[in-house]
């Protein structure tokens, strides 16, 4: 026999919530508000910006080990599609975002002056070199875990369920979902339309794979090609 009280479902006395949010939600939401926190200051104040693109890469990526055993368990099914898609992805920021500079420079160029140039910034090639790394392997490794982690996992899932986003699926469909996460992507892309445009193509990838580990490779490819892009090129206000 069941007495009343074990009927009743005790609160987890050893994972209590965090500032009023359940601590997996924070896994996400921390790492996230951290990186956005350095964004903040590397704008505000452009002589701390190369500084602050390596406080946020390194603090970033501590927050995602520390709050690892938190996240979805991330399966790479579709790893392949990840490749292609990241690869139509660089020609679809690329080319769009080209486009729109030349058609509605008003609204879309790009602003070379305030980019940040490394070659001149460091006199100390090693020093800019370093630098260079830490950037590549920022947006290329740390940016799309924690990015995908937040925008197609959390959420994604979050918006389907309000209540408790783990009774949603990764990748679980939902159009209006589908649309909202892609417009909210162009928040931290000063690329807004074109941001929107690479948001939609990512999401189609999750819905299609429901693998958050292709939607991880996509990622981390589409930012490696345009590191590789702007280091040939010199065309810094990409980055």
């Amino acid at each position: 026999m069941v007495r009343p009280s074990d009927a009743i479902p005790k609160p987890d006395q050893h994972d209590p919530p965090l500032w009023g949010f359940d601590r997996d939600e924070l896994a996400y939401l921390v790492p996230m508000l951290s990186f956005m926190l350095f964004i903040w200051v590397g704008s505000t104040w452009k002589e701390l910006y190369p500084w602050a693109y390596v406080g946020r890469t390194i603090a970033a990526a501590a927050l995602l080990i520390a709050f690892g055993k938190r996240y979805t368990p991330i399966t790479w099914d579709y790893w392949w599609l990840g490749v292609i898609m990241g690869v139509l992805g660089i020609a679809q920021w690329i080319g769009m975002d080209s486009f729109l500079q030349r058609v509605m420079p008003s609204w879309f160029a790009l602003k070379p002056a305030d980019a940040f140039r490394p070659y001149e910034y460091f006199s100390n090639p090693s020093m800019m070199w370093g630098w260079i790394a830490i950037r590549m392997i920022g947006a290329s490794v740390v940016v799309p875990f924690m990015e995908e982690l937040f925008w197609r996992d959390y959420l994604w899932r979050r918006l389907i369920a309000p209540a408790d986003f783990k009774l949603a699926k990764v990748g679980e469909w939902e159009p209006k979902v589908f649309f909202i996460i892609a417009i909210a992507f162009c928040v931290v892309h000063p690329q807004w339309l074109t941001a929107i445009g690479w948001g939609l193509m990512i999401g189609a990838l999750l819905a299609y794979t429901r693998s958050l580990g292709a939607c991880i490779i996509m990622h981390g490819v589409t930012n490696f090609l345009l590191g590789l892009y702007v280091l040939n090129t010199h065309e810094w206000a990409w980055w």
